[in-house]
């Protein structure tokens, strides 16, 4: 039994038809919705015509002229994709329809659009359809051929499936040729891999095709149980089927041809007696009574079995089963020189051999050969001369058919060979590039890091100055703050303590001497006193001053920026003035804050001297609602601001003020000057009015 591919319901083909439409409108929303409306509607249209060449309503001829217009209007399709699918339906029909003609023209060209688009699928279906057809026409090599390129394909798709529905077929075409051992081990490997799918109706077909093959070996033993096997599996089909009945013919031929006719004639009797088995499977039906006629006869020559024979041939004939008919009228012959009707049993042995050479049964012939030489001894000579032409023939067709299967199962492992070999170098390839790149990117990878360290290092170098700036700073804050405190609170002492207890015990003398009564000498100590009072109040007063003083903040940043100033313009050679806002308490001012503010002004400042070649410069520090503003205008030669090209010096201005979360602005010109402005906000700053004090250098 060959496993042929059937076409799928219509409902199905619809769907798949209006699937692949919207899939290709889908890929070309560049086109207008017009022309793909006009894809669609194509598509579908090409789609309804082939559904109606499958109507069995129709004639042949009213199909044949569907499938026509069909392919007249898929050619039209520009999308290769849809046309590959739609030329695949189409040819499939042909092939049903027997047209072979149009077939070969429709396969091919699937064939060929499969190839161009590398669809492996519709591919290895081209190759299943075309395998089918070759084998109808007996072209066993043919059929083998397309019958393994569509295994291969469907192999290499991880279609297991389809693969082991390939492998049962070339090994029912190399059963037709007679390669008994290649048939046998195609069968056992799509049993492989058809078991654990539990794919009952395939199982029982390749163990149905075991039995036939090991029958042809002569082992019978083996066939009987591969038939049993397949009855088995029988049982296991869903649905009602007869495929019990094949199978107990089966085994009933293992018997017959053993000779074992009594053994087998109760395997025909229980397929006869199936109620539909004459409406329902009349071939089988024909071929069971055959075969029970044919042992009951050699079994008792006495047995009634004409009428049988004669049912049978009349079936037979009006069925046009001629290859099942050759075999009835071989029997017939048999049946009538058991007889001793010599006539008779020519006649039919004739018969035999007529329609054995129609139906190319070559077997059938040849044997018809044998009886005949039996039945004529004067010809005898004849037949088994043409006998023994006709088997050396077979067989050296057989052979080189034999051979050819074996060479093409050679070449196709070759090129799985050389396609193994080849997949190996380009792994190795693939090894070779994927560790060259792996190492470029792991080079990379270190490049970036290390460039990443040094950034690291350099900034926390960086932080490490700024750090050490800031504690001189501070530390030196701290001592210029103890050395005030301590020379104000020195001098504090030193007022109150000596001066004013000295004036104290004078204006005590003073007031001793004041008990004396003349007038003169009370004025002159009144007026002593009197001034001895105003210098205690005086000193008093200078006492609690520089006392108060201690207390006091001396603004040490702002000290910073006015001796950077004047360390700048010695190497600068320019005029400044700065400007800052005298009520804010600048050294409040967050370390991190002081420093980049510093370092910004210090780069501006060598900006303006280096570049700039400035005679002015003013610097400016002032109070906003949020914060404070630093400007630095000198009236050097300025550039063009927004030239996309900045410099280190710009660079790291613009680092320093994104690390205090401020902004910054440079207005400049040539031959007009250059401003930088920062603005650095201050988390909860109090604000206040600004009172701003100008500090100009002495000239």
């Amino acid at each position: 039994m060959l496993s042929i591919k059937h076409s799928p319901p219509k409902y199905i083909k619809s769907i798949a038809v209006s699937l692949l439409a919207f899939w290709f409108l889908g890929c070309n929303e560049s086109d207008s919705s017009t022309n793909n409306m006009e894809i669609f509607v194509q598509a579908d249209s090409i789609g309804a015509l082939i559904d109606s060449a499958t109507n069995s309503e129709f004639s042949q001829t009213e199909q044949k002229k569907f499938l026509a217009k069909a392919e007249k209007r898929a050619s039209r399709i520009k999308n290769d994709s849809l046309k590959v699918n739609l030329y695949s339906r189409i040819s499939l029909r042909y092939l049903n329809l027997l047209d072979s003609t149009n077939f070969i023209k429709t396969n091919r060209q699937t064939l060929e659009l499969a190839k161009a688009l590398n669809d492996s699928l519709k591919l290895a279906e081209a190759n299943w359809d075309l395998a089918h057809f070759y084998r109808k026409k007996s072209k066993a090599d043919n059929a083998y051929h397309h019958f393994l390129e569509a295994q291969k394909l469907y192999d290499a798709l991880h279609m297991d499936y389809e693969s082991a529905r390939m492998l049962y077929n070339m090994a029912v075409t190399q059963a037709d040729i007679k390669d008994y051992t290649g048939s046998e081990i195609n069968t056992i490997k799509a049993i492989e891999i058809l078991k654990p799918m539990k794919k009952y109706k395939r199982l029982y077909n390749c163990y149905n095709n075991l039995g036939s093959v090991t029958k042809e070996l002569k082992d019978y033993d083996r066939a009987i149980d591969y038939y049993n096997t397949a009855f088995a599996y029988q049982k296991l089909i869903e649905g009602s089927n007869n495929y019990d009945l094949s199978v107990k013919n089966n085994i009933g031929v293992v018997y017959l041809e053993q000779g074992n006719y009594k053994k087998a004639i109760p395997f025909f009797q229980e397929v006869l007696k199936s109620p539909t088995l004459l409406n329902d499977r009349p071939t089988l039906y024909a071929i069971a009574l055959n075969n029970l006629a044919y042992c009951k006869f050699k079994t008792d020559p006495d047995s009634k079995v004409l009428k049988d024979f004669e049912t049978v041939i009349h079936l037979q004939d009006s069925m046009g089963a001629i290859q099942d008919i050759s075999r009835s009228h071989y029997y017939f012959a048999e049946y009538y020189l058991k007889l001793k009707d010599t006539v008779k049993a020519v006649s039919q042995a004739k018969k035999a051999l007529g329609y054995s050479q129609i139906a190319h049964s070559n077997d059938r012939f040849l044997k018809s050969l044998q009886l005949l030489a039996k039945l004529e001894p004067q010809k005898a000579s004849y037949y088994n001369q043409k006998y023994i032409s006709l088997n050396d023939s077979l067989q050296q067709v057989e052979r080189l058919a034999r051979n050819k299967f074996a060479r093409i199962r050679f070449e196709t492992d070759e090129f799985i060979a050389e396609n193994q070999l080849l997949a190996r170098q380009k792994q190795l390839w693939t090894g070779v590039a994927v560790s060259i790149l792996l190492l470029g990117l792991m080079s990379y990878i270190i490049l970036v890091q290390r460039v990443k360290n040094q950034k690291l290092r350099f900034q926390q170098e960086q932080q490490a100055a700024n750090q050490e700036i800031f504690n001189l700073m501070l530390a030196q804050k701290q001592k210029l703050e103890e050395g005030k405190k301590i020379e104000q609170k020195r001098i504090s002492e030193e007022l109150h303590d000596g001066v004013l207890g000295k004036m104290l015990g004078a204006r005590m003398v003073l007031t001793g001497l004041n008990k004396k009564n003349d007038e003169h000498a009370a004025k002159e100590r009144k007026r002593a006193i009197d001034a001895l009072q105003d210098v205690e109040k005086e000193i008093r007063a200078i006492s609690h001053e520089l006392n108060h003083a201690a207390y006091l903040n001396i603004p040490n940043f702002i000290h910073s920026l006015q001796d950077l100033l004047k360390t700048v313009q010695k190497t600068g050679e320019f005029e400044y003035k700065f400007i800052y806002n005298e009520s804010f308490d600048w050294d409040s001012l967050a370390g991190n804050i002081k420093i980049n503010v510093y370092r910004m002004i210090q780069e501006s400042l060598q900006n303006s001297v280096k570049h700039a070649q400035c005679k002015n410069v003013i610097v400016e520090l002032s109070r906003t609602d949020d914060g404070f503003k630093v400007s630095i205008e000198d009236d050097g030669k300025g550039f063009k601001a927004n030239s996309r090209k900045k410099g280190i010096g710009l660079r790291n201005i613009a680092s320093r003020i994104e690390k205090i979360k401020g902004r910054y602005h440079i207005k400049s010109a040539p031959g007009k000057g250059t401003t930088v402005l920062l603005e650095v906000p201050l988390p909860n700053s109090p604000k206040s009015k600004p009172q701003e004090k100008t500090t100009t250098p002495s000239l």
